[in-house]
């Protein structure tokens, strides 16, 4: 067998509901709902289980909410004997990753995702930033698009390079408006504005990002048992003096998703475990390369599965 790859979403996957199913059945998932209920001093828990989804979407309650239902759903996989060679994550999930890897306790985590999401909000007021997909233009093309609308408009770059044909921008919203027009012109076979409460990963954060460091500052880091590929400049991230240095980096830097995913490939990796609701990911990684396994895990029948293919595996190394 190959080496398997756990994987974290980011924004954008909370759902009201997220991890409920498997609370219900499980302690070790209840228990690490109950401890970030505890850490941030607010039920997020009912937040996750009954929204409103208005409520749960805001920055600052989806970060901690994501990291909170993916790692409740590994402890699950770690349960059942399922461990990884490498973990990474999207955005958001890069912080999960950590939490998987052991450079981060839980509870710091989720405290430090919580004010991540505050700094976020406060960088830029609601409305004044935006993010768009833009599908099926060369990110050659689509960079030129943003260095034009940046110069006529407003600042707008390249924040999400995903997989190949889906590559998500983030600015102004000027900026943003503008760049879209400019890839359609350009060929773009589609451009999607996104339900986000700001410009993620630009420039635009970098007020955010100085306050990041100091709250990282002041939390423990370890060197990660497993290599965690960073988002910015996808390189394998172990050592504990690293880490924070690209976490602030991420904020205003492209998420270099497909690198990620083609650098764990190369690696090795050909099992991609999705650790959280949803499966974009999943989408996104068989985009990159077909022949790879991937599996979501995010109820009781997905983690059955994800256990159902290891001991198959195990069985057929035997």
């Amino acid at each position: 067998m190959g080496k398997v790859a756990f994987v974290f979403p980011g924004q954008g996957s909370q759902i009201v509901g997220m991890a409920q199913e498997l609370a219900n059945h499980n302690e070790e998932v209840q228990r690490v709902i109950a401890q970030a209920d505890e850490k941030l001093g607010y039920k997020l828990s009912k937040l996750m289980f009954e929204g409103p989804q208005e409520e749960l979407t805001l920055t600052y309650n989806a970060q901690p909410a994501l990291l909170t239902s993916s790692i409740a759903i590994l402890q699950m996989l770690k349960k059942a004997g399922i461990k990884a060679d490498y973990a990474a994550g999207h955005s958001l999930g890069e912080y999960t990753a950590l939490v998987a890897a052991g450079a981060i306790s839980f509870e710091d985590a989720v405290q430090t995702v919580h004010m991540r999401g505050k700094y976020m909000e406060e960088a830029v007021p609601a409305g004044v930033g935006s993010m768009a997909a833009v599908l099926g233009l060369d990110e050659q093309l689509l960079k030129e698009a943003c260095e034009e609308a940046t110069n006529d408009t407003g600042p707008v770059q390249l924040a999400n390079l995903n997989c190949p044909g889906q590559i998500v921008i983030s600015g102004t919203a000027e900026g943003v408006a503008a760049a879209s027009e400019k890839a359609k012109e350009k060929g773009a076979k589609r451009v999607i504005p996104l339900v986000v409460s700001g410009p993620f990963h630009s420039s635009l954060m970098k007020p955010a990002a100085s306050k990041l460091e100091d709250t990282l500052s002041s939390i423990t880091m370890n060197e990660a048992k497993i290599p965690v590929i960073a988002n910015v400049d996808a390189s394998e991230m172990t050592s504990a003096n690293d880490i924070p240095v690209k976490l602030v980096e991420q904020l205003y830097s492209p998420v270099q998703w497909e690198q990620s995913v083609e650098k764990m490939i190369d690696l090795g990796v050909d099992t991609f475990i999705e650790v959280g609701p949803g499966k974009v990911l999943s989408g996104l990684i068989k985009k990159v390369n077909r022949k790879v396994t991937t599996i979501p895990v995010y109820d009781n029948e997905t983690l059955k599965k994800a256990i159902d293919h290891f001991k198959e595996g195990d069985s057929s190394n035997a």
